[in-house]
């Protein structure tokens, strides 16, 4: 949880979305080259959804303006919809025009999400030892990315994780596959173990329609977090950044967090 003290939180409030992008750009490129300066490579996990397009615009202009070890870097996906990966509702596709076309990573340390498969359980399975294949092993012996990233919405949901869904429960797989009820439709994504053994989570969220959600997640009152799914991610012995603009951190008493 956000809460445990193995955890260490830091909370961001930025004026704008394009600041709350900023920031997270700045961390990102900072994590990407201690990474790979570290340990000769950096293990990414992109979100999908509207809120980081601006996000992956500034990457790719910062990829055009600065040496970055891209090359260096290995892509994976904490959701996606269960549409091909060319039609226009595909995170990979969004993170794909976006971003990926626009710095000089290799085709195959790109992984999108196998979402549109016949047997979904199966191809989450499949991406599931996709990350065991790709991804060192931390501590816990659970694949460790170097940061994953996350959007969130009004509802709490981060990834694929909607609230009173059994998947939130999820100890033992790494990748689920479910049909969502409230969007009618099927998702694949990354669970709460897999996220929370990596290094680095960053949070990212932008919007008005937000806030409750926000408040909800950072209150000290702990049935307050419960409602939301978000307050599910605490990377253990990790660091979580949650990134806000002003609209979305309004009804959350964020006194002594950095502006």
């Amino acid at each position: 949880m956000m809460s445990d003290e193995r955890t260490s939180r830091q909370v961001v409030i930025k004026p704008s979305a394009d600041g709350a992008c900023k920031y997270v750009a700045d961390l990102l490129c900072g994590i990407l080259r201690d990474a790979v300066e570290q340990r000769g490579a950096c293990w990414l996990a992109l979100a999908g959804g509207t809120t980081p397009r601006s996000l992956y615009r500034t990457l790719a202009d910062r990829a055009l303006a600065e040496d970055l070890p891209w090359s260096r870097a290995e892509f994976f996906f904490t959701d996606e919809r269960d549409v091909p990966h060319d039609d226009v509702d595909s995170n990979y596709g969004m993170a794909q025009r976006l971003l990926l076309d626009h710095v000089p990573v290799p085709g195959h340390q790109v992984h999108p999400m196998p979402a549109d498969a016949p047997d979904l359980a199966a191809a989450a399975a499949e991406y599931e030892q996709t990350l065991r294949r790709h991804v060192p092993p931390g501590p816990n012996g659970l694949p460790q990315f170097d940061v994953v990233l996350l959007g969130m919405g009004a509802d709490g949901h981060v990834a694929s994780l909607f609230p009173d869904l059994n998947v939130l429960n999820e100890r033992e797989r790494l990748v689920a596959a479910d049909f969502i009820p409230q969007l009618g439709r099927n998702r694949m994504t990354l669970t709460f173990p897999v996220i929370n053994a990596a290094r680095n989570v960053i949070l990212l969220v932008t919007g008005e329609d937000k806030a409750d959600a926000v408040a909800g997640v950072l209150s000290d009152d702990a049935l307050s977090r419960r409602r939301f799914p978000a307050s599910g991610v605490g990377p253990v012995g990790g660091g979580l950044y949650v990134a806000v603009d002003a609209p979305a951190a309004r009804k959350a008493n964020l006194r002594g967090q950095t502006a």
